[in-house]
């Protein structure tokens, strides 16, 4: 078919997977970001991509030997702790393992998705304020600094995409869980013994209804996670000073590392600067819509889901069979039905999945659980 110009919102792995895949099959496509510029805000951790999905996705843009040039095997080590310091299991990963789950740092992959389009794809600084049906079909989107029209829009935008209004009411909610996130930047200088603990994947360490968790990345900070069910208005209320990460540091560790073994508490010591509270937000597992003809959703704007190592993923996964879509069927309408029809069923099982483990990880016998659970997984 004669696919017209293809107007995306948001620069995350969905949004750039799908222009890349779409540049190569010479449908032209524009994308419009809030960030400034692509090193304009840091982007986040790392990331594990999957073989069925995001290492698929890449493979069909052209991208697997350069993904496998920079990704990191090794980040596939984990050990898994209970509270008092036990180790319950240990994975290291041998040199000649497949790369079933390799790391790669979100901005390390923002820029090999950048690499492979031309520049005046990506518009920085467009944050999108607004979109409007027009009355003669597609849409008006008011963006920072501009306003444009587009005759087939795909919302990649995120958990509070401003593109899911056109096709849902429904919005994301509060999961009940709070997470803290914190930083040792140069980890093997700066805090050599914890470094050496965390090893080179990733570490968790679980108590009853509580998880602190780390994760070493590409350029040598390890980031540290803390987790927990807590109020919504948690770090409004608690009286930790966030804003003073020298005195809430200790605080944290008081609050929820207490009874636990030192070490567990020597991880979020060792951080640095600022330290993040996120309330995780998530949408109703199976959200479906009826279909539109001109707009369409793809990663968390369509599936939030809890943080178990899928989202980046299946937004990568959406990209791809959202492209295969457009490309093979007849017409934009039939290949958006296409695309939704097989997109609500699997996310949705992932979702209902990733809610699983997540509940397991904050669960009173979570350390045992898991343990369990990643020894069946090895088996």
């Amino acid at each position: 078919m004669s696919t017209p110009h293809v107007t995306v919102v948001g620069a995350g792995p969905g949004g750039l997977v799908l222009a890349v895949l779409l540049h190569r099959a010479g449908v032209p496509v524009t994308v419009y970001e809030r960030d400034a510029g692509p090193a304009a805000r840091d982007q986040g951790g790392t990331l594990d991509l999957h073989v069925p999905s995001g290492q698929l996705a890449l493979r069909e843009a052209g991208l697997e030997a350069r993904f496998r040039a920079v990704a990191r095997g090794e980040g596939q080590d984990m050990v898994l702790l209970d509270s008092a310091g036990t180790v319950l299991v240990r994975a290291v990963t041998p040199d000649d393992a497949p790369l079933a789950r390799p790391e790669i740092d979100r901005s390390a992959l923002r820029d090999l998705l950048l690499g492979a389009l031309p520049d005046d794809v990506v518009q920085w600084g467009r944050r999108c304020l607004a979109a409007q049906p027009r009355p003669g079909g597609g849409h008006r989107l008011n963006l920072t600094g501009a306003a444009v029209e587009t005759d087939l829009l795909v919302g990649a935008d995120g958990a509070n995409s401003r593109v899911r209004p056109l096709l849902t009411d429904v919005e994301p909610r509060y999961s009940g869980v709070t997470m803290i996130e914190m930083s040792i930047p140069d980890a093997d200088r700066t805090a050599p013994a914890v470094a050496a603990a965390v090893g080179r994947g990733s570490y968790w360490a679980l108590g009853e209804c509580r998880c602190l968790a780390a994760q070493r990345n590409g350029d040598g900070t390890i980031r540290v996670y803390l987790s927990d069910a807590l109020p919504q208005d948690w770090a409004d209320t608690c009286g930790i000073p966030f804003d003073d990460p020298d005195t809430a540091r200790p605080m944290l560790v008081d609050r929820f590392l207490d009874g636990w073994a030192p070490e567990h508490a020597a991880l979020v010591m060792a951080t640095s600067g600022p330290i993040a509270v996120r309330p995780r937000e998530v949408l109703p597992v199976g959200l479906r819509w009826a279909p539109r003809p001109d707009v369409t959703l793809i990663g968390d704007a369509a599936h939030l889901m809890p943080s178990a190592g899928e989202g980046a993923n299946q937004a990568m996964l959406d990209a791809l069979l959202l492209s295969r879509a457009l490309v093979e069927q007849p017409d934009v309408a039939s290949a958006l039905r296409v695309y939704e029809e097989e997109m609500f069923p699997r996310t949705a099982a992932i979702a209902a999945e990733g809610t699983r483990i997540h509940d397991m990880i904050l669960g009173p016998t979570a350390a045992q659980d898991l343990a369990r659970f990643f020894r069946g997984a090895a088996a």
